[in-house]
């Protein structure tokens, strides 16, 4: 496991040295990160597709030469109104939503586990029906 110890758009930057330096194929790769196309708290999981303007997917992307890795995605949902995915990303939670957020940590940990332990496909059936 590790955590880039940098911002999420550059994430990519340690996650290909890493998997170079203990030889680990991108498909053993799981990257857990926020997106906009779920509702808050939505977990999915899946392997490769877009970056969806995602900055951090693009330069992991960029830095392990293939999209096809796994991923655990938490939802934020989009951005109210009109206002600017790059600074909705960026904001804080609302008091609502800090409140659910140790329950979808766990999930997604729980997630994450599942998909180590089962593999994609059963990890899918599991979690997309939470």
């Amino acid at each position: 496991m590790a955590k880039p110890r940098c911002y999420m758009n550059e994430s990519g930057r340690q996650i290909g040295p890493l998997a170079k330096f203990y030889s680990v194929a991108p498909a053993n790769i799981i990257v857990i990160h926020d997106d906009l196309d779920l509702e808050f708290g939505r977990i999915r999981l899946k392997i490769g597709g877009g970056e969806g303007g995602h900055n951090g997917l693009r330069s992991v992307v960029a830095a392990l030469g293939t999209k096809d890795f796994q991923r655990v995605r938490i939802g934020i949902g989009r951005p109210p109104g009109r206002k600017d995915p790059a600074a909705f990303v960026l904001e804080n939670f609302t008091p609502a939503e800090r409140a659910e957020v140790p329950t979808i940590c766990e999930q997604a940990a729980d997630a994450t586990e599942l998909l180590i332990e089962q593999g994609m496909e059963p990890a899918q059936n599991r979690v997309h029906a939470w």
